[in-house]
């Protein structure tokens, strides 16, 4: 008997080990299991809303995160496009019943300088979200007295000094899928959307906002401000207003068929047309700031009267009527 105890008592830890192991591989599987079907549900989801449709828009419009911050339900999409990044989202929201993109020019955080900013890919991605008519707002200084700081000035026409900006999707350069685009050359006698002029100039108009019809929007390179040379000198040319970002902007939209507006909005008189030190960064973001809300008002009234895209009927929409582009647009 002792001899049989014994070895009962010798036994039973074995059985024990045995039993908390099955237990410890059941705890373990169920755990897998769990993982497994936890990474199965978020494949499944991932899977959907590549599926789903990206929140779509009508109207673009090109400027900083205080045009748009305040709306409710804004939806941010990233948009990968053949010629790289754009400055930042798009963050599509609704103004008076209509879907409205708004891309930050220099990025949500003010980080990117006028000639870095990537314009071929921010007006890509623009039109890949269904975007047909852009609005873009800037600012610029004066380049005739009359012309102070918070005077909003409509362009009719612009002259380009900027000097190392790509500014065509035309260049004969292979895309990722490699289409090459064919030789295009484009009709830009008039760079701006007559009919987004028209309505740019009533928003104001009803905004008691004598705005500027007409005038020669000068872009230069930047980032720095002009000397009071070069000042004269784009005064001279028939300059109204000079800026930094409108080029290529006007052009890269009208390639693409694209409804382009500006809005220019003087912050400052221009070095030439003015005594004292010159322009400041300083005085431009302030008084860009006072009139922001104006702006703002202007232009959700400017996107309430727009056309419908289905009804555009001017020159922008027929710009390659019949060309052979040799690249698919968005």
């Amino acid at each position: 008997m002792g001899n049989e105890a014994k070895a009962a008592s010798t036994e039973a830890p074995a059985a024990t080990t045995e039993a908390g192991a099955e237990v410890a591989a059941d705890t373990v599987d169920t755990a897998q299991r769990a993982a497994d079907a936890a990474l199965a549900e978020a494949a499944a989801e991932a899977e959907f809303e590549a599926l789903a449709p990206a929140p779509r828009a009508e109207i673009g419009v090109i400027g900083g995160s205080g045009l748009y911050s305040f709306l409710d339900d804004v939806t941010e999409v990233t948009v990968t496009t053949p010629y790289g990044t754009p400055s930042d989202s798009l963050f599509i929201g609704e103004v008076a019943g209509r879907r409205v993109a708004f891309l930050p020019r220099h990025g949500r955080g003010h980080h990117l300088p006028p000639h870095r900013i990537n314009y071929r890919a921010n007006l890509w991605a623009l039109r890949a979200a269904g975007v047909r008519q852009v609005l873009g707002p800037c600012a610029v200084g004066g380049l005739l007295p009359e012309y102070g700081p918070g005077t909003l000035l409509v362009p009719d026409q612009l002259l380009d000094r900027t000097k190392a900006r790509v500014q065509t999707y035309f260049d004969g350069e292979p895309l990722p899928d490699g289409t090459v685009p064919n030789v295009v050359h484009t009709t830009f006698a008039d760079p701006y959307c007559p009919i987004g002029r028209k309505v740019a100039l009533a928003a104001a108009h009803g905004r008691d906002w004598a705005a500027v019809d007409g005038g020669t929007l000068v872009v230069v390179e930047g980032p720095r401000f002009s000397t009071r040379a070069e000042s004269r000198f784009h005064a001279a040319m028939g300059g109204a207003v000079v800026g930094m970002t409108g080029h290529p902007e006007a052009v890269l939209a009208r390639e693409l068929g694209l409804c382009y507006t500006s809005l220019t909005l003087v912050t400052d008189l221009d070095a030439g047309a003015e005594t004292g030190e010159g322009v400041s960064h300083t005085e431009v973001l302030r008084v860009f700031g006072e009139n922001l809300g104006r702006l703002r008002e202007v232009l959700f009234d400017a996107i309430a009267a727009l056309p419908e895209n289905g009804s555009r009927s001017c020159l922008c929409t027929q710009v390659h009527e019949g060309w052979d582009l040799g690249i698919e647009l968005p």
